[in-house]
């Protein structure tokens, strides 16, 4: 890949401790993203994508979760070495995340011009009447037609969609570096997560920001992404450009992910689906983390945890199915 890395993630690891047990929800994960490039990250509930998101912007749910291990470099800093105090400055201003659920990260006793005027001022030294110009501004980029009367509303004012076009606008208004978007179309109806889905895809090319999308629809990842990272159990499974991770999956859950999404074509009565469910971190298996529901799992599998191999110069993937002299049972299976 091509493009200035604007974040580089090394072996990060996050916990929650509880009466002296540590329990795993981030575990060995790595990654990096460049300038101007969108990176999915996919997985069912539980894989550890939001709280991956989380760590990357110090945001671990205290006293009980904790990043233990890992670097995370963002323009040569490590962030993880980074006091709080200038940590706040690269909230919001360098790196801008959207949360899942826009009416409780909006602040209902403030106006969406309070907020986004505070923003502003609070980054960048500006007074409060051009920061609410550029508020105006910014919420005309988003679609909002009538952006000086929204200036002046409520959040519960406004729809779904609306809220979350602003909370686009408030992550957009410094022209961050890196924007997170988790789950930016969650409970969104069809039309509205189509028309932000087109504003994401605009805006990045206009400020040229690297975006890391986090999601668990690989229908949003198929519009948005150049790059794909498969989550699951905590861990990267597979890594790999969007055309070939959908015509060539590696791993077996990735296989299972794309399958299970409906088809146009075919006469299937029912979709396929991935048998059980994500373990949590306190019931993950011997082993592999998805050899319970794994089709392809050996002996193997259920004897030692796979590594996260290079399998050529763009994809990576972690299963013993792509390991070098190991026991081709799982491969014949797959092949049959």
């Amino acid at each position: 890949m091509n493009g200035e890395t604007v974040i580089d993630i090394r072996h990060l690891k996050t916990s929650f401790f509880s009466k002296k047990t540590e329990l795993p929800v981030v575990d060995d994960v790595s990654f990096s993203v460049h300038k101007g490039e969108t990176l999915a990250i996919v997985g069912e509930s539980g894989s550890g994508k939001s709280m991956t998101a989380l760590s990357i912007m110090r945001l671990v749910p205290t006293p009980n979760g904790e990043i233990v291990d890992g670097e995370i470099y963002f323009n040569d800093r490590d962030l993880l070495k980074q006091k709080e105090k200038e940590m706040f400055k690269v909230r919001g201003n360098e790196i801008s995340m959207i949360f899942q659920e826009p009416m409780t990260s909006l602040n209902p006793v403030y106006t969406i011009g309070d907020q986004i005027r505070e923003q502003l001022t609070y980054h960048q030294d500006i007074t409060r009447r051009e920061a609410h110009q550029i508020g105006i501004e910014m919420l005309q980029t988003v679609g909002f037609s009538r952006a000086k009367e929204i200036m002046g509303e409520y959040p519960h004012r406004l729809s779904g969609g609306m809220r979350q076009r602003v909370m686009i606008a408030m992550a957009l208004s410094n022209n961050p570096q890196l924007l997170i978007a988790d789950e930016p179309t969650t409970a969104l109806d069809v039309t509205v997560q189509a028309q932000i889905l087109e504003l994401m895809q605009k805006l990045s090319k206009e400020y040229d920001s690297a975006i890391i999308l986090i999601t668990h629809d690989l229908g949003v990842v198929a519009e948005l992404a150049e790059r794909v990272v498969v989550m699951y159990g905590g861990q990267v499974v597979e890594e790999a450009p969007i055309d070939e991770l959908f015509d060539d999956p590696l791993h077996p859950y990735s296989e299972g992910l794309l399958n299970s999404i409906p088809k146009i074509e075919g006469t299937q009565d029912r979709l396929d689906s991935i048998p059980g469910t994500v373990p949590t971190p306190d019931n993950l298996p011997v082993g592999c983390n998805f050899v319970t529901r794994c089709p392809y799992a050996m002996e193997l599998c259920q004897q030692e945890e796979p590594r996260l191999m290079d399998k050529d110069s763009s994809r990576k993937v972690r299963c013993f199915l792509h390991e070098e002299g190991i026991a081709t049972d799982g491969q014949q299976h797959r092949s049959s």
